[in-house]
């Protein structure tokens, strides 16, 4: 179910609702340059909502997204590695109560199962309304809900659908974060490197014109845009551990052995400041990305969104919704 509405063709059906919301955001950046982590934030959170709910959410204090932020933001603070070493090294620490030092995760975890029942019922109910109506958009539940997928098992295929869907919007807060942070890094690039920007602008200017704005269809003729893409991802890795892991067996890596239960992170920072791949990697040098014929080198190392079974499902979402910048 996953892969039917996240894989890398399904997303490009995305490509025209995320440009859309892209060019709303900066004419609110236009209006209100001051707000710009507010404009950000909400650009993040209405970009998953629309892909998973069709869900066209308010500029400001829209009640799904508010919801879906808070959640995050929830998850972000409750669920730590350290926490969750200490737990297991120490079972006891879970019988705290609340109101003790160290015990505020449990007022979080209960927060967090009031606004995870909001996220499974509201927007789903939302979408039902409008497919009643014949106003649905395009969506991860119209489509799943329409086509029929996952409906030939012994589960109530609503209820497989709506708990897909809060899946998958809980599991994009990953690439909620990864937008959210990526364009911040990137206004911060800009503001730190004024000559990188100025290189930007003078490709933008000499293939797209000062008609009107880029779009998905002129990427491949801005590789320097490119580059000033993949450096951005690699010069300040918003989740420069990776998401941590649990392993489910006994496995020994290179001589190395790790124990069933061990959290594993990946160190995405190390391998994207490694001065053997990026020599002066504190530097923000799209260059870098170039080779000798100032296309995009094929043999650029991108770890930003995890790698393996594990890599990160909202991807190509995630990286089309920062492409437009």
């Amino acid at each position: 179910m996953f892969n039917h509405s996240f894989n890398k063709q399904a997303s490009m059906a995305y490509k025209p609702m995320q440009m859309q919301k892209v060019r709303e955001m900066l004419q609110r950046l236009i209006a209100t340059p001051q707000d710009y982590v507010k404009h950000v934030q909400a650009f993040s959170g209405s970009v998953i909502m629309s892909i998973t709910y069709g869900y066209n959410a308010t500029p400001e204090n829209d009640p799904f997204v508010s919801t879906a932020m808070r959640l995050a933001e929830l998850v972000v603070n409750v669920v730590t590695v350290e926490r969750a070493v200490l737990l297991s090294t120490f079972p006891i620490l879970s019988c705290i109560p609340s109101w003790l030092p160290g015990g505020r995760y449990k007022q979080w975890a209960g927060e967090s199962r009031s606004l995870t029942r909001k996220i499974l019922d509201e927007p789903f109910s939302h979408v039902k309304h409008n497919m009643t109506t014949g106003s649905a958009s395009k969506s991860l539940v119209n489509d799943l809900l329409s086509t029929g997928i996952g409906k030939d098992t012994s589960f109530d295929h609503e209820e497989v659908v709506k708990e897909v869907a809060a899946s998958a919007l809980l599991g994009e807060f990953e690439s909620i974060l990864q937008i959210f942070s990526t364009v911040l890094m990137f206004i911060l690039a800009m503001t730190l490197y004024p000559e990188v920007q100025i290189k930007a602008q003078e490709e933008i200017d000499r293939v797209v014109g000062q008609d009107r704005l880029p779009d998905f269809s002129d990427r491949e003729n801005l590789p320097y845009i490119e580059g000033v893409f993949m450096e951005t991802l690699r010069w300040k890795p918003v989740v420069p551990l990776g998401i941590p892991y649990v392993t489910r067996s006994d496995d020994i890596y290179n001589g190395m052995y790790i124990p069933k239960g061990s959290i594993v992170l990946t160190n995405t920072w190390a391998m994207t400041q490694d001065e053997g791949y990026y020599p002066d990697p504190a530097t923000f040098t799209p260059e870098r990305h170039l080779n000798a014929d100032r296309k995009i080198a094929k043999d650029f190392l991108d770890p930003v969104f995890g790698s393996g079974r594990r890599i990160c499902p909202g991807r190509y979402v995630a990286e089309q919704s920062v492409g437009p910048w």
